[in-house]
């Protein structure tokens, strides 16, 4: 069982200018400081994923990490995009898996330097990079977690984050200075530091053991949108910043339990599709879906997919989609609402009139797999009508 008893002492300055500052707020003179923390923390006793040190600046999170786990790995950050800093021993295929485990899917950022990304980004890579180059059988160490990023891509972040560690059977201590962070990351046990003086009585910090409960709620609303909307999202999407002028367009929604105000959060262009049997119903494709940045990690793109899909059965439509994206193809081959129709493949011109994709997919030589809707209708058959007819 982990006992750490760790003292900390630093000499202070004895300038003149230190001396005049203890004049004239009558600061004791002293050589030096002491602190000193003890911990009994039993974290051998029961299997776990995720720790989590928290508590106010100065009291001690950065000492206890490094005293009990080690010191954070430096990471460098210097090739013409991201993808190269992994390493040559990381295959492609790794770093799109873990980059769109923490929710960093916007893939045209992964051709980019580290310096362009947003805090945000930055954040996200930086966890992705540190989960794939893990030692084996050595924890992931994350100091200063979630301090310089915005609070609601903090929460989403954590929430990527330990789906990850807990999938991949790896285990993961951050320290944050952030409370809210807790409820998203959900550790298994929780430190809390309480520094004293030598001399003074010791106060043990706090440990606790903690369940995994569900994440907070996210509250959602599915709207018909514009064309305009697209402006929105276009940057963001993995293929292009195109989108058929024709496309009935719809936007998802969002905010969570801390936040008051609706956000923009996904967005879906749907179009119809010319179809062998018309008997089974009009086809419509999603031929773009995409998640802002800060957004991504909660699956929110195929909760607007899965609502759609269910609103077009109950008017007697199908929905398709073309996937490319190996997130989105594994996420939906996962998913008991979605059947699979063609595995992925190459939809070039050496499949000629085999191809389900059309010409303007053979061009591309892209692998994408076909998808169609074979969930339940939306029950309630008014809102699934004024989805369809007010996103035409």
């Amino acid at each position: 069982m982990p006992v750490a008893d760790i003292t900390v002492r630093t000499n202070v300055s004895r300038s003149t200018r230190a001396r005049q500052l203890e004049g004239s707020y009558d600061v004791p003179p002293v050589e030096s400081h002491t602190l000193r923390w003890h911990v009994d923390a039993p974290i051998e006793e029961r299997p776990w994923s995720v720790g989590l040190i928290v508590g106010p600046s100065g009291s001690g999170k950065s000492t206890i990490l490094r005293e009990m786990f080690g010191e954070p790995d430096e990471l460098s950050w210097g090739e013409s995009g991201i993808v190269d800093d992994f390493g040559d021993d990381v295959s492609v295929e790794t770093i799109a898996n873990v980059c769109g485990a923490v929710g960093f899917n916007t893939i045209p950022a992964w051709l980019r330097p580290y310096s362009v990304l947003s805090n945000g980004e930055r954040f996200r890579v930086d966890l992705a990079r540190r989960l794939v180059t893990a030692r084996q059988g050595q924890p992931v160490v994350l100091d200063e977690f979630t301090s310089v990023i915005d609070r609601q891509v903090a929460r989403i972040g954590c929430h990527a984050a330990q789906k990850y560690v807990r999938r991949s059977g790896t285990q993961m201590i951050a320290a944050t200075c952030h409370y809210d962070v807790e409820d998203w990351l959900q550790p298994d046990w929780v430190i809390e530091p309480t520094p004293t003086h030598i001399g003074d009585s010791a106060e043990p910090s706090l440990f606790r053991w903690r369940s995994v409960q569900p994440r907070p709620s996210v509250h959602i609303e599915i709207t018909p949108a514009r064309y305009a909307a697209w402006r929105l999202f276009a940057p963001f999407h993995y293929l292009t910043a195109s989108l058929n002028r024709t496309a009935r367009c719809y936007v998802l929604w969002a905010r969570t339990d801390e936040e008051h105000e609706w956000q923009p959060a996904a967005f879906a262009g749907l179009l119809l599709r010319p179809h062998k049997a018309p008997k089974a119903g009009p086809v419509w494709g999603v031929s773009r879906v995409v998640t802002l940045p800060d957004w991504q990690g909660l699956g929110l793109a195929f909760v607007l997919m899965d609502t759609l899909g269910a609103a077009y059965t109950a008017v007697g439509c199908q929905l398709h989609t073309y996937p490319a994206h190996p997130a989105l193809i594994a996420g939906m081959d996962r998913s008991p609402a979605w059947q699979l129709v063609a595995a992925p493949r190459i939809a070039s011109s050496q499949n000629g009139p085999r191809s389900t994709m059309g010409q303007q997919w053979r061009a591309s030589g892209r692998p994408n797999a076909v998808f169609r809707y074979a969930g339940p209708p939306l029950d309630d058959r008014r809102e699934a009508t004024l989805l369809f007819r007010c996103g035409a």
